[in-house]
């Protein structure tokens, strides 16, 4: 069965760092992936160019893949699907891009792919300086699951704690992470690798991230687990994995609040939770899923 490509959206002000971000990515990722931009900038590309109708594909090595923009962003998307077949597709929005939007076409026009997550990065250096929001970077906040803080050596704590309650006013929800040149473990964007290996790491002082699986041969209550969804703590951060309930089974993906079902064939249900500081909230989280078993004895 083939699963929908996704997603990523970088969004953020001009200068604020999604480049660099996207350089990181790139040279750290072991997926194959598509990354979409307006324009190719300073990057490095040494490859051979695809040409299509609507993107300009461009072969870097280790697999991965940078597209230009050079016709609508629906049917671009649906090229690189098509041409490069990527494990994970990156759109880089310009400065000015009315995020909301991007969401609504991606999620709304687009079937062949399912939206991942949303990453603002924000100037903390700039903002602190001109906290003035205006449209589109309202709507880059408000959109965001995860906002990076970049450039926080360039202020100071106290500027940075400003620049965060600003942000936090236009939206409470969102996973922040403080940074200097974007430098954030690549596993906390995509959350797939995770139960692969510990996940405990501590950004400028921040709290420290930890992971832990559920698992089970029984099938789930379809109706009780989506019901749990709302009420996980926000010390969960991601989640992923399969899902089976008594009829049907799904590739399980969750992130600040959002969740997305993908029908799929799978045995039994595994799952990871990714978050801060999950000691408090494992054990009842791990009760709240084995309520959701359904027992066949007669």
């Amino acid at each position: 069965m083939e699963l929908r490509t996704p997603i990523m959206l970088v969004t953020g002000g001009l200068g604020s760092g999604k480049t660099t971000l996207l350089r990181r990515i790139l040279g750290g990722s072991r997926r194959r992936l598509a990354v979409l931009m307006n324009e190719f900038g300073e990057m490095t590309i040494d490859s051979r160019v695809i040409e299509g109708s609507s993107v300009r594909i461009i072969e870097i090595s280790g697999g991965c893949v940078c597209c230009s923009l050079t016709g609508e962003f629906e049917a671009a998307v649906r090229e690189i699907v098509e041409k490069a077949h990527p494990d994970f597709i990156i759109v880089e929005a310009t400065g000015v891009a009315e995020t909301d939007a991007l969401v609504f076409e991606v999620e709304d026009a687009l079937p062949e792919v399912r939206l991942d997550s949303v990453v603002c990065v924000v100037d903390a250096y700039l903002s602190s300086r001109h906290p003035y929001v205006g449209y589109a970077a309202r709507t880059q906040l408000q959109s965001a699951d995860i906002v990076l803080v970049n450039k926080v050596d360039l202020v100071t704590t106290q500027e940075v704690r400003s620049v965060e309650d600003q942000i936090r006013r236009w939206n409470s929800t969102a996973l922040f992470f403080k940074t200097v040149g974007c430098d954030i473990d690549l596993e906390l964007l995509f959350g797939l690798e995770v139960d692969k290996r510990p996940l405990i790491q501590s950004c400028r002082g921040e709290p420290c991230f930890q992971s832990f699986s559920f698992a089970t041969e029984s099938p789930l209550d379809e109706r009780m687990f989506r019901q749990l969804l709302p009420s996980l703590p926000a010390s969960v951060f991601r989640a992923k994995g399969f899902v089976c309930f008594d009829t049907d089974s799904y590739l399980f993906n969750y992130v600040v609040g959002r969740a997305d079902f993908e029908s799929f064939p799978a045995e039994k249900t595994r799952l990871v939770f990714i978050g801060r500081e999950l000691e408090r909230d494992r054990d009842p989280i791990l009760r709240q899923l084995r309520s959701c078993e359904v027992s066949h004895a007669l």
